[in-house]
């Protein structure tokens, strides 16, 4: 692979990354009700998640999905409801008056993990569009297995700066207002946010 591919690469991928999706939505408001503290699962979550699309894609899964409209059907309402779950459940969290470390129980490195591996995974353009991205940067005269080593690697790399970016700003954020009404008008705002992307998710179109 020549530096000019991959650079290439590089530049999509940033693009790509930077605008905000189901996933960002989803560790900016996790990240602001729970702070710094759950930058490290929402991150491996999310890697974890792209590194399981990334793999289905290439298992042929995402030629799959793009030519299954019922098959795209289910995965992308699988991850609606799950957003819708976690959108309603980010709303009504409890807020504790005291310390905000001690604010739910649902801040648990597990529960977070899960919850960015989950959305990022369900994702069905995600996984087509692996299928259909990926061969791009690919010189078919070239060794294959070197080839999508570098652009896996670069992919998460890239993933790994964006979503650790976001998600420190908004623990960040998090942790600096800690007035009981702020922290209950953050979960308000995440669990909306969350809503709003699972109705985004609900219109994608198997095209």
């Amino acid at each position: 692979m020549n530096i000019e591919i991959w650079m290439a690469f590089v530049a999509a991928v940033t693009i790509f990354c930077i605008i905000p999706g189901p996933t960002v939505i989803l560790v900016m408001s996790q990240a602001l009700s729970h702070g710094k503290k759950s930058v490290f699962p929402l991150v491996a979550g999310v890697l974890a998640g792209d590194l399981t699309a990334m793999s289905l894609s290439l298992m042929g899964l995402g030629a799959i999905l793009a030519a299954s409209s019922t098959l795209f059907i289910i995965l992308k309402w699988l991850g609606v409801v799950y957003l819708i779950y976690l959108g309603i459940k980010t709303f009504f969290a409890k807020v504790e008056k005291d310390a905000y470390t001690k604010k739910t129980g649902d801040s648990n490195p597990a529960s977070l993990f899960q919850s960015a591996f989950l959305v990022t995974a369900l994702n069905p353009k995600d996984i087509v569009f692996f299928v259909a991205f990926l061969p791009q940067f690919i010189d078919p005269n070239s060794a294959f297995l070197p080839q999508i080593s570098i652009l896996v690697i670069s992919f998460i790399s890239i993933v790994a700066l964006n979503i650790t970016a976001y998600t420190l700003f908004a623990g960040k954020l998090g942790e600096r207002i800690q007035s009981y009404s702020a922290k209950k008008w953050f979960n308000r705002f995440g669990g909306t946010a969350l809503l709003g992307a699972s109705a985004a998710t609900a219109s994608l179109k198997n095209s």
